[in-house]
């Protein structure tokens, strides 16, 4: 049989969407443990006799380690046989979440997470590959809506998640979640997935090593996690520790994108991105997933540090968002073989910048329901928008390549992921500052209406039985936490303006895409 006839006349033994299951389940596991650990943070410190700043390296070992393997995973498929690789994965990953949940001191479990997170860095890249080749072209587009509910469901999931763990039960339970979950789908995994005979053809032969790129997205991507994960609480660029992992990024990237380019091997095949559909939906997934993630952790923020909620109570304000992108992804997949597939990726984009304007109009008293329909409104926006993209992304490359091509996809979403994170947090405060320094020319003595404020302040905190002579200067204080909280609302405000600006920016770039809709051929370039 010719290599062409091979290549469409191949089908997987067992039910494409048990494999779609299975393969998004561990997904889903490795999404959910990237997120669920931020609000068990301090919890964790606590435990281990830890301060809050060294915990947060639990979370950035995760995500350095991730960030390294993304990119290459292409190449470890490639060199140990894709489902060989993927059942090691998931095997060590399982393996290291139990081992984070008993450990017994602080260095320990960062080791873990490092492993884990080396681990976890080849499964979503070998979920994607996977979908690619059990399905073909005219029924990915339902296929991806399978995988969207880990894509996007599991970062809103997280943090509610971890707020009900940890509120209620112990921290370590959020590790060995893991561990059913990874014996069920490792046992999937091997009874129903097998590699394709291009995909057993290329793990049969040695692939000659490339050092010089190994290393040099190790080093790289390692810094460049670093230097987001860790930036804020350094003060950024005024750590020297922070402006050397930029620099040593910067230049580590730059050389491994010119090194992959003339390589005769590379490790990543970065050329994938002359094909214009791979390259546009790389650049929109990235908007995408930094929206997404960044506006998950932002919500929660400004409900428990600005509105008092619990961080339970701040997790469930996402929850209705997941519930409505779960409804509206089946009616996507049915638009999608209608109209033009980059319709209604621009739709969704716009829609999205739609809802972020309208999650400007915050107010002092917002409740919890008008928060719940804000982050509804952007749901609605994503609902139209990964699906679409993973689909018409691929479409126009050859399956020898979909490894590589997903392990490129899958590091712009994740890197945008961690980027939008540190930057939305970042920009709060920032933002926070520049609003509180504007407004403190309010705080004027001479001013009758601040003046009128203290005294109405004053009068309260005599009526709740303070002494007369500290009255004055806590009704000084409390009209300072007042604006203080009015600050940090309006950087909030700015935060939404500014993604908002960005999901409208994207918005012509999805022109770019070839016309074509889903189950229909795309002109090849």
């Amino acid at each position: 049989m010719s290599g062409s006839g091979e290549r469409r006349d191949w089908k997987p033994a067992a039910n494409p969407w048990l494999i779609a299951l299975v393969v998004t389940l561990v997904a889903f596991m490795e999404i959910l443990d990237t997120t669920i650990v931020n609000v068990a943070l301090p919890h964790i410190a606590g435990s281990l006799s830890s301060s809050p700043d060294d915990a947060t390296w639990t979370l950035t070992s995760y995500l350095v380690a991730n960030g390294i393997v993304l990119p290459v995973s292409g190449w470890f498929a490639r060199v140990l046989g894709r489902k060989r690789y993927f059942l090691i994965c998931i095997a060590c990953f399982t393996i290291f979440s139990f081992l984070c949940g008993i450990a017994g001191a602080l260095w320990q479990l960062i080791l873990f997470r490092l492993a884990q997170g080396f681990f976890g860095g080849g499964l979503q890249p070998n979920q994607q590959s996977i979908i690619l080749d059990t399905f073909p072209p005219e029924k990915r587009g339902t296929a991806f809506a399978v995988t969207a509910v880990a894509t996007i469901v599991a970062p809103v999931l997280g943090p509610t998640l971890g707020g009900l763990i940890t509120d209620n039960y112990s921290w370590r339970w959020i590790f060995f979640l893991n561990i059913p979950v990874g014996a069920i789908t490792f046992f999937g995994v091997t009874s129903l997935v097998e590699d394709p005979p291009w995909q057993r053809r290329q793990a049969n032969a040695l692939a000659q090593a490339d050092y010089v790129g190994l290393s040099l997205i190790a080093i790289g991507f390692g810094c460049l996690q670093v230097f987001m994960d860790r930036g804020e609480d350094d003060d950024w660029f005024g750590s020297p520790f922070i402006v050397t992992m930029a620099i040593v990024a910067a230049f580590a990237l730059s050389s491994a994108v010119v090194w992959l380019w003339y390589a005769r091997r590379p490790v990543v095949n970065i050329h994938l991105f002359l094909d214009r559909n791979f390259a546009v939906g790389c650049l929109t997934i990235f908007a995408m997933a930094a929206v997404l993630y960044s506006s998950a952790v932002v919500i929660p923020q400004l409900a428990q540090e600005v509105l008092g909620y619990t961080a339970t109570l701040a997790g469930l304000l996402l929850s209705p968002g997941a519930l409505l992108v779960c409804l509206l992804i089946p009616l996507t997949s049915r638009l999608m073989p209608l109209v033009q597939t980059r319709f209604i990726i621009a739709f969704g984009f716009f829609s999205l910048g739609m809802a972020l304007v309208y999650s400007h109009r915050l107010t002092p008293d917002v409740d919890f329901v008008t928060l719940t329909m804000m982050r509804g409104a952007q749901t609605f926006g994503l609902a139209f928008l990964f699906v679409p993209i993973s689909t018409i992304a691929y479409s126009t490359l050859p399956k020898e390549v979909n490894a590589d091509a997903a392990a490129l996809f899958t590091m712009f979403r994740n890197l945008a992921g961690s980027l939008g994170i540190s930057a939305a947090i970042a920009l709060v405060a920032q933002r926070t500052q520049v609003r509180v320094a504007h407004m403190i020319d309010y705080l004027n003595p001479f001013d009758p209406a601040y003046n009128a404020l203290v005294g109405r302040n004053a009068q309260h905190l005599l009526s709740q039985g303070f002494a007369s002579g500290s009255v004055h200067q806590r009704a000084v204080g409390l009209v300072y936490q007042t604006l203080r909280s009015q600050a940090s609302l309006l950087a909030y405000m700015d935060v939404f303006g500014v993604c908002a600006i960005l999901a409208f920016a994207v918005v012509p770039f999805t022109l770019l895409f070839s016309r074509t809709r889903a189950g229909g051929a795309a002109p090849a370039h």
